[in-house]
């Protein structure tokens, strides 16, 4: 049974928002969630068996203050609508043009030389004995 809960919880920051939305992804059951109202202080959380009390408790221990608004179940739409959207065809999609660089100016047959390539730095071995008895 799909049901629609709303939550408002006090969420005075984005902070605060994002974290009640990330506990809210990880309840069991949640298929989607928004925040809405005003203030932007109510979550609305669409899921299947999803638990209103455990989510509140949860937003209650990690974000806040928590209440339960509203639970609901949620209808699905009716088969007659699903069909008259499964009959509208397709328009096809024009594709975007492509883009097609020149190779580089360089050298013939596409060769490309870096000239500010460096070699690579040489190596100087000291050949005196060093008064250090590890090396």
């Amino acid at each position: 049974m799909k049901q629609k809960v709303v939550v408002k919880v006090s969420m005075p920051c984005e902070r605060s928002r994002s974290r009640a939305m990330a506990l809210a992804a990880r309840a069991d059951g949640v298929i989607s969630m928004a925040i809405s109202g005003d203030a932007r202080d109510k979550l609305e959380v669409i899921g299947d068996g999803v638990d209103p009390v455990c989510l509140v408790s949860c937003l209650r221990k990690k974000v806040g203050h928590a209440e339960i608004l509203q639970v609901e179940e949620v209808k699905d739409k009716k088969p007659e609508e699903k069909e008259k959207e499964k009959k509208k065809p397709e328009e096809p999609k024009p594709q975007p043009p492509v883009v097609v660089h020149p190779p580089p100016q360089g050298y013939p047959g596409g060769y490309y030389y870096n000239y500010h390539h460096h070699p690579p730095p040489r190596m100087v071995v000291c050949e005196e004995p060093s008064s250090c008895p590890i090396m």
